[in-house]
């Protein structure tokens, strides 16, 4: 049997039950990963380490990752007026951080920009 096709089964196998571990935690909310992170420094501190890089590293730590998935799941109050108003609220509150985001973009262009320009500034031979 081809080594390479076991191995890839293998690692298969360990991503898919590493995304349904993921999963399950996610769906417990962040409880459930401190929880899992906890155990994994008691039992192996390797694991408790590898599952706080990872809360770090996918903003799972700090919650805001998940949240706005979470809100526009909402199901409706029966209030039409307020499920109208709440809607057209996380509306503009998306399009308020989107424009946030790309403000902050071009700030960082801009002051890329700028530092460039000096640098080819102080280069230039002086005559």
């Amino acid at each position: 049997m081809n080594t390479q096709l076991v191995q890839s089964t293998v690692w298969d196998r360990i991503a898919a039950a590493l995304t349904g571990v993921r999963d399950w935690l996610d769906q417990r909310g962040k409880p459930a990963w401190i929880i899992a992170m906890i155990l994994g420094f008691v039992f192996v501190w390797p694991v408790g380490l590898a599952i706080l890089a990872y809360m770090i590293w996918s903003k799972r730590m700090f919650g805001c990752h998940h949240r706005r998935h979470r809100h526009a799941g909402f199901s409706t109050t029966g209030n039409t007026a307020f499920d109208a108003y709440r809607t057209e609220t996380l509306k503009r509150l998306e399009d308020e951080h989107r424009e946030f985001l790309d403000f902050l973009q071009k700030l960082r262009e801009a002051k890329d920009k700028a530092e460039f320009d000096q640098f080819m500034e102080q280069r230039r031979p002086v005559e």
